[in-house]
């Protein structure tokens, strides 16, 4: 998906998310806990809305989006100094072996044209005790009428279209082992899923 795409998208995002706040604020307040204290690095931030509710919990975010109109969104208003919104490639990411604890991406891998790269990227960068957070859209089969047209017309397509069978099926296949998972509710709905590098200890929180 062209990048133009999310940067004319960037100003419409938060309005187009209000409606499902409510049902995401469980998941928000879930990795708020598990990254606490944490070096957390979040790919496909968009405006970075969860960036900014977990950083007053974490040890440091850096959250990433390779559109510049959603990092530009991100960075209005304020936001805590352990917090930088920077621009980057999830297949390519600009950052060191086994540097965070914690790797977030949300709502992305279904329009990546290649997301098996962003998962090995993501695997090169977390530590090996390291936890990934991949909530997903799933069950695009059900998504109504207007929500279609809204997509449409904002130029959003999936490239994968996914179950919640499926997409934790497809984590597996890459080498995750899903250590926790549940199904958020919303106009699109969301499997929400924590998963470690198979061959790894789980470090409970």
């Amino acid at each position: 998906m062209r990048k133009t795409i999310w940067d004319w998208y960037a100003p419409l995002y938060k309005r187009a998310m209000m409606p499902d706040q409510r049902a995401y604020q469980r998941m928000y307040h879930r990795i708020s806990r598990v990254a606490r204290e944490k070096e957390v690095l979040e790919i496909a931030t968009g405006p970075g809305l969860l960036a900014k509710h977990i950083a007053p919990v974490a040890k440091r975010v850096i959250a990433t989006d390779y559109s510049i109109g959603m990092i530009k969104e991100a960075n209005k208003g304020e936001h805590p100094g352990n917090l930088t919104f920077e621009i980057a490639d999830a297949t390519h990411l600009p950052y060191g072996d086994q540097t965070f604890d914690l790797v977030i991406i949300a709502n992305a891998l279904h329009i990546m044209e290649e997301p098996d790269k962003a998962l090995r990227e993501i695997r090169r960068v977390l530590k090996k005790d390291g936890l990934l957070i991949a909530p997903n859209f799933v069950n695009h089969a059900k998504v109504g009428r207007v929500w279609k047209s809204v997509l449409k017309l904002a130029g959003v397509s999936f490239e994968h279209r996914w179950t919640e069978k499926t997409y934790l099926a497809y984590l597996q296949a890459q080498g995750w082992k899903i250590v926790f998972h549940e199904v958020i509710r919303a106009r699109l709905s969301v499997c929400y899923a924590e998963c470690i590098a198979e061959n790894v200890t789980c470090q409970q929180n």
